[in-house]
């Protein structure tokens, strides 16, 4: 049975995973097949020939990529990161180090749990809210009736709502701040990287940083370090070659339903 890797547009959960994918070599270790998938029409919740969707069903990262190995759903971006790392023949993408390893996957929790439920809603309601508020009720209904999960099935609602009040606009654009602020501490010393190595971190904050840029540029400014660090990331091989994979213009601006908002506050 084919190793399957349905991905949306490289922008979010799924650029974090395509750049894995390439940079660690899985995608031919495994002889991985990529096909996209338009994830704001739906189509991840009815991939064919799923024998095990749990976790494509109930995953916490929203309408992230889903990889399809013998029938089973694998999802979510570190995890799929990580199992890329562990079975592909490139350099690893996670300290030896036990502590090392704590810290890089520490900071990944921060990204996938504040930053990442921030920057979808932003992402969203700059980009998908029309085009679900544009769907008859019968067309929206219809779409997204296959989503098992009823909490993903009101983060849809939300979006097509379009509606956050002042309060959590505020508190999204802090989190996205705060999120730039760490990486400019933790690159202040001059380290090419945010562990100091490359690893998983680089791919999974530069993935949800990377959208933010024409949503919230204020944020970005001041951030020199910053800035030279996406500009190092943006540039490797993996990661070029994943934004190679996008089916439309300005891929940063595609989003869909993501995380829950505000799981940490």
């Amino acid at each position: 049975m084919a190793t399957i890797l349905y991905h949306g547009e490289p922008n979010g959960p799924s650029l974090a995973v395509l750049a894995a994918m390439a940079e660690t070599g899985a995608d031919t270790a495994l002889g991985i097949e990529c096909r996209a998938i338009d994830l704001l029409k739906g189509e991840r919740h009815t991939i064919p020939d799923l024998v095990e969707p749990l976790a494509r069903d109930m995953g916490v990262e929203g309408e992230g990529p889903v990889l399809v190995v013998e029938g089973e759903a694998l999802t979510e971006s570190v995890f799929l990161a990580q199992f890329f790392d562990e079975v592909g023949d490139g350099a690893s993408l996670q300290p030896s180090d036990p502590y090392a390893h704590w810290e890089m996957m520490m900071w990944c929790r921060q990204i996938t749990e504040r930053l990442s439920p921030a920057a979808a809603l932003l992402g969203n309601l700059a980009s998908s809210h029309r085009h679900l508020d544009a769907l008859s009720d019968d067309a929206f209904a219809a779409q997204v009736e296959p989503i098992a999960s009823a909490d993903l099935k009101v983060r849809w609602d939300l979006v097509r709502d379009g509606e956050a009040d002042d309060a959590q606009l505020e508190d999204c654009e802090a989190k996205v701040m705060q999120a730039l602020e760490r990486c400019e501490s933790k690159l202040g010393d001059g380290r090419e990287w945010l562990m100091g190595p490359l690893t998983i971190a680089d791919f999974e904050t530069f993935a949800w940083l990377v959208g933010m840029e024409p949503i919230v540029p204020g944020a970005f400014q001041g951030k020199p370090a910053t800035r030279q660090w996406m500009a190092r990331v943006r540039a490797r091989p993996s990661v070029v070659a994943a934004l190679a994979r996008a089916t439309r213009g300005e891929p940063e601006r595609a989003w869909a339903p993501g995380p829950e908002i505000n799981r940490w506050g």
